[in-house]
């Protein structure tokens, strides 16, 4: 379990996920969370989830944000763009096994939602399994992340020789 201090959770949605990310922002702070918004700051149903979800991902990547919560209508785009960023480990959500399981065994670091089929209380029982989790850094779950961090590499180096 981690320490509200040092628990840094970033929260990023687009216009299919806002009214939820507004009411997990907003549970979260009252908790003693330290949030940080990526957006969207406002409803607009022109915008799209990459604008949100990329700068988010980036910020667990680059070590800025412990966790991540991005949400869109569904929570599919959300999470294929997360896993666009390397050192991101990103899932869809939707059960409290698997909230809490995905960080435990698979050190997951954003935890996506869909706005549109997942209920504010609900989501934020889930989005408490994920924060209040811990990876156990087992022999085995740490061989399989590092299974997952050499495709990253060699992925990468596909994309600088092109």
């Amino acid at each position: 379990m981690h320490d509200l201090e040092t628990l840094l959770i970033g929260i990023a949605a687009d216009h299919g996920g806002y009214e939820l990310k507004v009411q997990l922002l907003e549970a979260l702070t009252l908790a003693g969370y330290i949030v940080k918004d990526f957006g969207a700051w406002e409803l607009n149903d022109g915008d799209d989830y990459p604008d949100f979800i990329v700068p988010l991902a980036r910020a667990v990547s680059e070590g800025e944000i412990t966790r991540g919560l991005a949400i869109c209508g569904s929570g599919v785009g959300a999470c294929f763009v997360a896993n666009k960023i390397v050192d991101v480990r990103a899932a869809l959500i939707t059960d409290s096994f698997s909230a809490h399981q995905g960080v435990e065994d698979d050190n997951m670091n954003v935890m996506c939602l869909g706005g549109r089929v997942t209920g504010s209380a609900l989501a934020l029982e889930l989005v408490q399994y994920f924060l209040n989790a811990d990876f156990k850094a087992e022999e085995r779950f740490v061989r399989r992340l590092d299974k997952v961090a050499a495709l990253e590499k060699k992925q990468l180096k596909k994309v600088r020789v092109s």
